[in-house]
């Protein structure tokens, strides 16, 4: 008869909470690992159609999840709280073997400290960006999480210093997409014409951003219209709501612009792209390793922006340019990202000298991030498991 060690073991109890597109696709890959080492995991938790492809249990929908701003999350405090309170309840009542948090740290911290207090192993997967703003916040980290997955080198250095252990694991895109991206290849998946120069608009993934950044974004591709009348925009969009969104803006602000929307396939709009205008956040990661130029752009809601300004410490906020260390890629916030600044910018970036420096700088970059992310953080969250004061319990 197996014992209840054996149980623990074999068919691990994993709690896994993402909240938003990018840590469904972090998870996604940790979870297919952590399949193959156990085959009887049962996941639960809140993850999109990745991580439930996994097998993952959705306790609470996913997108109820993927807010950002201080003000955006006020208003739908109430929801987040009442989530927050059921995940809680639910996970101490199940006692998981491990908890993993994937990024959304506001969200998932708070549950990782009460889980913690209560003896269940905690992982925070996607450091906070706690070495760029609000560095107090190492105290409320150490006191929620057992071990901290980064996706930047210099982010272990960080918590080396403040004796909290992490591991460096990269980035699983970095691992999936080919050094080198094939742009006419793509032009042919999406039936794009080969010899037009081709412009990528990417305002986001939420509605909150879309309408911040989007009429900005159509104006900009406007002007550079006007100067460059054979030239085409394509605009790939996550799902109908927001291709709907985004089609009534360019019909209220670029009615006469050359644009194609694409159903999804971002990945494949942006490789097949000269150039990208996008707002900041993994989509920049994604830009630098398919290898394009851009130009980063954001704009928070008001009173987002009037606390963030007054706390953030770092360089750059564009993920190529924090990964350099220098600015690669021109980026714009609030006042700063203008029509102007945006299209003047995007026509320095199509320069090919500049082209030239940047692939080479990004393939440097992404060789740097190809850790095998994936089963790094898989073998953490296993050694954990292995740790865990429950699976001990059980010794």
């Amino acid at each position: 008869m197996m014992s209840e060690m054996e149980v623990t073991q074999s068919a691990p109890l994993i709690a896994v909470i993402a909240g938003e597109h990018s840590g469904d696709l972090l998870g996604a890959g940790m979870l297919a690992e952590l399949r193959v080492k156990y085959p009887n995991a049962e996941f639960i938790g809140v993850g999109g159609p990745l991580m439930q492809a996994q097998g993952l249990t959705s306790l609470v929908p996913m997108d109820d999840l993927a807010v950002m701003g201080i003000a955006e999350v006020l208003g739908r405090l109430w929801t987040l709280l009442k989530h927050r309170k059921l995940l809680v309840q639910t996970m101490l009542a199940r006692r998981p073997d491990v908890f993993i948090g994937i990024d959304a740290p506001d969200f998932n911290l708070p549950i990782a400290k009460q889980l913690k207090q209560q003896g269940i192993a905690t992982v925070h997967y996607v450091s906070p960006s706690v070495w760029a703003w609000r560095q107090g916040r190492i105290k409320g980290i150490k006191a929620a999480v057992d071990h901290v997955l980064c996706l930047l080198p210099f982010e272990k250095q960080f918590y080396d210093q403040h004796q909290l252990a992490a591991t460096f694991v990269g980035h699983p895109l970095a691992d999936s997409i080919a050094l080198h991206s094939d742009k006419q290849q793509a032009r042919a998946d999406l039936d794009l014409p080969e010899q037009t120069r081709i412009i990528g608009l990417l305002p986001g993934s939420r509605k909150g951003e879309i309408a911040r950044l989007g009429p900005l974004f159509l104006q900009t591709a406007q002007q550079l219209q006007e100067q460059h009348p054979n030239w085409l925009f394509i605009a790939p969009m996550i799902s109908s709501a927001r291709a709907e969104q985004f089609s009534q803006l360019i019909a209220r602000y670029s009615p006469q612009l050359r644009i194609q929307l694409i159903d999804g396939q971002a990945r494949t709009a942006m490789a097949a792209a000269d150039g990208l205008l996008l707002t900041s956040g993994t989509v920049t990661l994604e830009a630098m390793l398919i290898k394009r130029p851009m130009v980063v752009a954001y704009r928070f809601n008001w009173l987002s922006y009037q606390l963030i300004k007054r706390l953030f410490k770092a360089k750059y906020f564009s993920l190529p340019n924090l990964l350099a260390d220098q600015a690669l890629v021109p980026e714009f916030a609030q006042q700063q990202a203008t029509v102007d600044n945006l299209a003047q910018a995007l026509e320095q970036q199509l320069d090919p000298a500049n082209q030239a420096m940047l692939a080479q700088k990004f393939t440097q970059l992404h060789q740097q991030l190809q850790q095998r992310a994936n089963q790094i953080s898989a073998a953490v969250v296993v050694d954990l498991i292995a740790q865990s004061p429950k699976h001990l319990s059980n010794k």
